[in-house]
């Protein structure tokens, strides 16, 4: 560990809605914080056109619109955003030392905060790609985005207990959901397949593979094949969504922090703290089961009171 060039009273690593809410509450606390954006600045909302659910927002936002509300929030208290990528920590403490963008600068932090967040995994289509990012009707995440289809068709990838629960969901919206599945059977929890195989307007498609998602500006429809006899067919739907899992953005921390098999961060339950004193956790770092903005958000605040009460036990004003 090399002498750091910086050292702050709170670090907050990363810049989605948990990592904005921590900024706001912390700064209002007068903790001074220090935000590095990340690799996504914003997080995964970056990525979301409309969001209908998030309270104060009567008319639905953009999701980039959203993070630059919360940012300007966060700033009008004096937060100190900057640009960056953490590479690199060494939480041995009291101070806790952090690298960024591969040794261009490193700090030291009496209280961290991480709200890294998680990235959806995709199958990785160029016309997945392409719909994804003109807002066209590709998701990884049927609660969030599901309303967003009432009475139409859709496919959801996966076949795992999220992709069951958000088949179902979509199930209760949607006219008819394909449920695309690429071997014989499925990883969910049998009480989940039964409740899949039991809504009667789930058709699931077995040894199956998308080859393509159709459509020029929105979702019209997928190409699949089949595995097994190789025989292509074509489906019309207008969303689809894809519940293959979420990786979680904590790598640079796995020699510190206790994670689960995942990666996902480990927390004391009731609390934001994990198993390092004076590192916290919030969002969908540590959040497997919600991972909804405003949950995300709940945390944040969570991460930043228990952050102000760690540093005034050890003195730190």
């Amino acid at each position: 560990m090399s002498e750091a060039k910086e050292h702050v009273k709170c670090l907050i690593i990363g810049s989605g809605p948990a990592g904005y809410t921590a900024a706001i509450y912390a700064a209002r606390a007068d903790m001074k914080p220090v935000m590095y954006m990340g690799f996504q600045p914003g997080g995964q909302l970056m990525d979301t056109t409309e969001v209908d659910n998030f309270p104060g927002y009567p008319d639905g936002v953009n999701g980039p619109k959203m993070m630059e509300d919360l940012m300007n929030q966060a700033k009008r208290f004096e937060t100190d955003i900057r640009s960056g990528w953490i590479t690199k920590v060494d939480f041995t403490g009291p101070k806790h030392w952090v690298e960024i963008d591969n040794g261009k600068h490193t700090i030291t932090s009496d209280a961290v905060i991480i709200s890294t967040g998680a990235s959806a995994k995709w199958l990785g289509l160029p016309s997945e790609t392409r719909l994804r990012e003109a807002g066209g009707g590709v998701s990884a995440c049927a609660v969030c985005d599901g309303f967003f289809f009432r009475n139409q068709d859709v496919a959801i990838v996966g076949a795992g207990d999220t992709a069951a629960e958000e088949a179902t969901y979509l199930a209760k919206l949607c006219r008819k959901v394909y449920m695309i599945v690429r071997s014989d059977v499925m990883r969910a929890s049998k009480a989940m397949q039964r409740r899949v195989e039991s809504t009667p307007n789930i058709e699931i498609l077995w040894n199956t593979e998308t080859k393509e998602v159709l459509g020029a500006q929105g979702v019209e429809g997928a190409l699949l094949y089949n595995n097994k006899t190789k025989q292509e067919t074509k489906i019309s739907i207008t969303g689809f969504f894809v519940a293959i899992g979420h990786k979680p953005n904590t790598d640079v921390f796995k020699p510190w922090l206790k994670m689960d098999d995942v990666g996902y961060i480990i927390n004391e339950p009731g609390s934001s703290k994990t198993n390092v004193e004076g590192i916290f956790v919030s969002g969908d770092a540590a959040d497997k089961v919600y991972r909804q903005a405003v949950t995300a958000a709940g945390t944040g605040c969570m991460a930043a009171l228990d952050a102000e009460r760690y540093l005034a036990s050890k003195g730190i004003h």
